[in-house]
């Protein structure tokens, strides 16, 4: 399994329903590709609160380490991406809502008091709880009781599952720190970044040099990959390796296809190459992976 996005890495599932913009899923590291989940993004707000195990999260430039009780608040179109950490499983509760949900219409008080300083602060992409204020522990049950109601399906669970979020809210509004302003330089930054990353997405498969990239973003070469390096703490070359590798495991999952015609969807025109670089990340040839997929 991996996420669906479309040629701009927007994620493609629909979270809630339109009279209700909310879903809440158990989910677990383990059921993803590779153990991970790829870069992604979607307009709805996420909160991520882990169950079991610890998890490596990303959001933007943000690197976290997510341990069991943590949860973490990811803003409305923030990109990010999840990893298993030191080979241990991690099973989380997803909580995804329309934040529309919470404020109705843009011309409400809701909205532009309390809903669209965050919403609209691209310096505040997340919050991560891990108990190191007291104010985290009453978010903490707040967002624990919302999953209860949520799953109780009670009679006007809907209305529970509001009291929770509405409550939540609150307590971000009037204590996290959303004052600092991100600079132009910054934003430009980020845009590029997700530039770069919806320009791999679309042309993985096919030949990618690092002058169209750079081309692409209007920079010189060796400041693309500085920024890069910089923003992803990861070079640009080995990003694309292991993003094409990870596209590749749905075609080794699939006995139809060869080791020589996987490697060849994934972007690689060298069969062994592919099977070097697959071994060095994964730790398997391809045929001993898809051997135990396949078993």
């Amino acid at each position: 399994m991996q996420i669906q996005t479309d040629e701009h890495l927007k994620e493609q599932k629909f979270h809630g329903s339109y009279d209700f913009p909310l879903l809440i899923s158990r989910e677990r590291i383990t059921a993803y590709e590779s153990d991970s989940f790829l870069w992604h993004w979607h307009p709805e707000i996420e909160i991520t609160v882990v169950t079991s195990g610890e998890m490596l999260y990303h959001v933007n430039n943000c690197h976290l380490h997510l341990k069991k009780g943590d949860a973490l608040f990811g803003n409305t179109a923030t990109l990010h991406s999840g990893s298993m950490y030191k080979h241990s499983d991690c099973e989380y509760t997803s909580i995804t809502f329309d934040a529309k949900l919470l404020y109705g219409s843009e011309s409400s008080i809701l909205y532009h008091t309390y809903m669209k300083p965050i919403l609209q602060n691209y310096a505040f992409p997340c919050l991560h709880f891990d108990g190191s204020k007291p104010w985290h522990t009453q978010a903490l049950i707040r967002l624990n009781s919302l999953i209860d109601a949520y799953e109780s399906e009670d009679t006007a669970w809907e209305f529970e599952v509001l009291e929770h979020l509405l409550a939540f809210w609150k307590l971000l509004y009037l204590h996290a720190d959303t004052e600092t302003a991100l600079s132009m330089a910054d934003q430009r930054t980020y845009e590029r970044i997700r530039n770069i990353l919806t320009y791999i997405e679309a042309n993985y498969d096919s030949k990618l040099t690092l002058e169209d990239i750079a081309d692409h973003i209007h920079l010189c070469k060796s400041e693309c990959c500085r920024m890069f390096k910089r923003y992803m703490r990861q070079s640009l070359f080995d990003f694309i390796l292991a993003y094409r590798i990870e596209k590749s495991l749905p075609y080794l999952s699939d006995n139809s296809y060869s080791i020589q015609a996987a490697s060849e969807k994934a972007g690689f025109s060298d069969a062994n190459y592919f099977s070097r670089v697959f071994k060095q990340l994964k730790g398997c040839s391809p045929s001993a992976f898809r051997k135990e997929i396949l078993h």
